[in-house]
């Protein structure tokens, strides 16, 4: 396991990572951390791991984009000096330009993304122990659909970043092709995008594995 006792990690992205948790502040009473992979991760955590006595925080927000993060940065990020940071980030960056084609000034281009994305890394990096960074998915195996293809290349994005930076790498898009497989997209997401249940336990088991969670501890 990778974390240590009493380190606090903190969790920033869009809708997926928000789940209706508690503002402004995701921590505290239950239910605070929402109703997604944060919240799971966080009870698997207590249950598994009760003497790390780790502190999660969820800053997710919906609709949010890597701009967006780039805005409040500061105050949910940095300000909250968490030992470790995990950010997913990249769904509305992606999404913005099929749902709204006409409406080019929400557009996040992927000059911009990897820009920004880099930047906000590297200005953690000083106060972070350990940064993680999730790609963006969309739940459609043809890869040759046009926005999977773009989400894709926002992946990559991530990883290079990723690599590049020292970060600890979560390829989300992965762990769900490995699903979809055997499941049809939309009962792991009913618009390929909002997980359901089975979706966000991909993402805290993806999260969690990355970290050295170990799934037959007593």
């Amino acid at each position: 396991m990778k974390l240590q006792k009493g380190e606090k990690l903190l969790f920033i992205g869009d809708s997926v990572t928000d789940c209706e948790r508690a503002k402004p502040e995701g921590e505290g009473l239950p239910g605070s951390l929402g109703n997604g992979y944060v919240s799971f991760l966080d009870g698997l955590l207590q249950a598994v791991y009760p003497e790390l006595e780790a502190r999660v925080v969820n800053k997710g927000i919906n609709g949010h984009t890597v701009r967006d993060l780039q805005s409040r940065w500061q105050e949910d990020v940095l300000d909250q000096k968490p030992d470790w940071l995990a950010v997913m980030i990249g769904i509305n960056d992606v999404w913005r330009q099929y749902d709204t084609p006409f409406i080019t000034d929400g557009h996040v281009s992927i000059e911009e993304y990897d820009k920004t994305l880099r930047k906000l890394v590297t200005d953690a990096q000083s106060s972070v122990k350990q940064i993680v960074l999730l790609t963006p998915f969309y739940l459609e195996p043809n890869e040759k659909d046009p926005m999977r293809n773009t989400m894709d290349e926002y992946g990559h994005i991530v990883r290079k970043i990723a690599d590049e930076e020292g970060c600890l790498f979560i390829d989300t898009q992965a762990a769900f092709n490995r699903v979809m497989e055997n499941l049809y997209p939309a009962a792991l997401a009913w618009d390929r995008v909002h997980p359901s249940t089975a979706g966000h336990m991909i993402l805290a088991r993806s999260f969690l594995n990355e970290i050295g969670f170990d799934w037959n501890r007593t």
